[in-house]
C-alpha cells in the first residue's frame, strides 16, 4: 500500500459524469473508489469498484471502511449520486419524495459523515465536493423542478456551513452547480432545446465539469464555493 498516493471516492460512478470524474482523477494519479448501483468491475488495480444504493443508511460506512482498508486514505469525496424528477409540485408523491430525498441529500449525509471522519483521522485535510444544479438558484418556468430546488440548494447550504466548520482542519468543501450537461440522463438535444437553454447555445459536456471538479482540487484557497458550470445562465438570459 501506497501511503502516499491520494485517494478519492466517488459515488455515482456507473457511468456520465461520475464515470468521466473517475477517470480525470485517475489521470492525476489518485486511486478511486467507484461506486454505484450498477457499476461494473474495473480491471484497473487503482480503482476498487462497489455496487452499492447510497440511499441506503450504512452504504457510507461500508464503502468507505473498504477504501481504508484497500488504500489506507480518504482524500476526497465527489458526490456525483443524484436524482432529477421533473413534475409539477402538487404532482410529486410521497413516493418521488422519499427517492429524491433518498439519493440526493440521505446520500450525501451519509457517505460524507464517513468520508469526512477518515479524513479527520489521518489530520491531513481532505476535499468533498458536490453536484448541484443552477436551477436551485436560477429557476426555469418551463422547467418544473421542485423537488430538485428543495434537495440540491440543501447541498448548497451544507456546502457553506462545512466549508466553515472544517477550515481550520483543512477540509475545503464547494459544489459545481450545473447547466444541462449532454450524459445518460440528457443523451441528445433534438431541435436544439436544451442548448437554447444556455447563453452559450450549447448543452454542457462531461468533460466540462470534470475540468471545474479537477480545477477545485487543485485550488487549495477554494472553498465554500458554488461554481456555476451552466454555460452562463446564472449571469443572465440572451
Amino acid at each position: 500500500m501506497d501511503s502516499t498516493r491520494k485517494v478519492v471516492v466517488v459515488t455515482g460512478a456507473s457511468g456520465g459524469i461520475g464515470a468521466g470524474v473517475v477517470a480525470g482523477y485517475r489521470g492525476l494519479g489518485y486511486a478511486v473508489t467507484a461506486t454505484g448501483r450498477s457499476i461494473e468491475p474495473s480491471a484497473d488495480p487503482e480503482v476498487l469498484a462497489m455496487p452499492g444504493d447510497v440511499a441506503e443508511f450504512g452504504t457510507g460506512a461500508r464503502i468507505v471502511d473498504a477504501t481504508m482498508a484497500r488504500f489506507g486514505r480518504v482524500d476526497t469525496f465527489v458526490n456525483c449520486a443524484g436524482l432529477f424528477v421533473s413534475k409539477p409540485f402538487t404532482e410529486y408523491t410521497d413516493a418521488d419524495y422519499e427517492t429524491v430525498v433518498g439519493v440526493n441529500l440521505r446520500g450525501f449525509f451519509d457517505i460524507a459523515r464517513s468520508a469526512i471522519t477518515a479524513m479527520l483521522s489521518r489530520d491531513g485535510g481532505g476535499h468533498v465536493v458536490n453536484i448541484s444544479t443552477t436551477l436551485v438558484d436560477n429557476a426555469d418556468a418551463n422547467v418544473a423542478a421542485g423537488l430538485t430546488a428543495l434537495t440540491k440548494g440543501g447541498l448548497n447550504a451544507v456546502t457553506r456551513s462545512l466549508a466553515i466548520e472544517y477550515a481550520t482542519r483543512g477540509i475545503r468543501v464547494n459544489t459545481v452547480a450545473l447547466g444541462v450537461i449532454r450524459s445518460p440522463m440528457h443523451p441528445d438535444d433534438p431541435g436544439g432545446t436544451q442548448a437554447a437553454r444556455h447563453p452559450v447555445n450549447r448543452m454542457g459536456e462531461v468533460d466540462d465539469v470534470v475540468r471545474a471538479i479537477l480545477y477545485l482540487e487543485q485550488s487549495p484557497f477554494v472553498t465554500g464555493e458554488i461554481s456555476h458550470v451552466d454555460g452562463g445562465q446564472s449571469a443572465g438570459h440572451r
